[in-house]
């Protein structure tokens, strides 16, 4: 199978998990922070130990090789599908993980191959799509998505292989978004809260409307979740997750 690699105020631990998107998060800035900001951010101090330590470490063996077990014919039926299409099967992304070390995030590939070129095409062409990267680094009507990855992403199918990045310690089932270098003056200072954690499969985000929250909601999440983290609170986000994307809420 064919890879593809590119590289392009702390909190109280308050509860979080709400149906309706954003119900208990803080208002953060509107806007990143200055690029010397960022660099800043770059290499903040770390615990010496992810979030959660051993006991968060043997649940998260012990869950994706089981769920690597029970999905192994759908990750082989998607395989093949996605060979069928042309181009790499898989898509590594570069993500920072715990205590600021890179790795490449496994994800069935969703986009067409030549995905970079077309949305610097797409953004130069559009200004409302262009605005709408830059505040949320998303877009509602992304060209670059196939029709087989748009059903994959819908359906959350896109991330299966990312159990094998938790199964390499690289990743944890829950945790925070595994975000891009470009990304970290987003957080400022609460940068510190997200490399305290081994990014997750699934975590607060994406119980709390994924999609339909702004990206200052998300980074009040992934802190509140560092500084409240707890087996109750993972057990809860794992149940709400098989909720989420059942019902498909906030996957776009």
């Amino acid at each position: 199978m064919a890879f593809e690699s590119r590289s392009k105020s702390d909190l109280d631990p308050i509860s979080f998990y709400q149906t309706t998107p954003g119900a208990n998060v803080v208002a953060l800035r509107q806007s990143p922070k200055s690029e010397s900001d960022a660099r800043d951010a770059a290499n903040p101090p770390v615990a010496s130990m992810p979030v959660g330590g051993a006991l968060k470490r043997a649940f998260d063996i012990m869950g994706a090789a089981g769920a690597l077990l029970f999905f192994a014919p759908l990750m082989l039926v998607i395989s093949a599908l996605l060979s069928l299409e042309g181009g790499p099967v898989f898509f590594a992304h570069k993500r920072i993980g715990f205590g600021g070390k890179s790795f490449g995030c496994l994800k069935f590939r969703s986009m067409i191959v030549d995905a970079e070129a077309k949305l610097e095409e797409y953004l130069a062409a559009n200004p409302d799509a262009r605005a709408q990267w830059r505040r949320e680094r998303k877009l509602d009507n992304d060209p670059r998505i196939t029709r087989l990855g748009k059903i994959l992403r819908v359906t959350s199918l896109d991330e299966l292989p990312q159990f094998i990045n938790v199964l390499k310690g690289e990743m944890s089932l829950v945790g925070p978004r595994p975000i891009t270098r470009d990304e970290a003056g987003y957080y400022g200072e609460k940068f510190t809260h997200y490399l305290a954690c081994r990014p997750g499969i699934t975590g607060a985000w994406q119980v709390s409307g994924r999609s339909d929250t702004s990206y200052n909601q998300r980074v009040d999440l992934d802190a509140t979740y560092a500084l409240g983290h707890s087996v109750m609170i993972d057990m809860d986000i794992l149940f709400r997750t098989a909720k989420v994307v059942l019902e498909r809420t906030g996957a776009k």
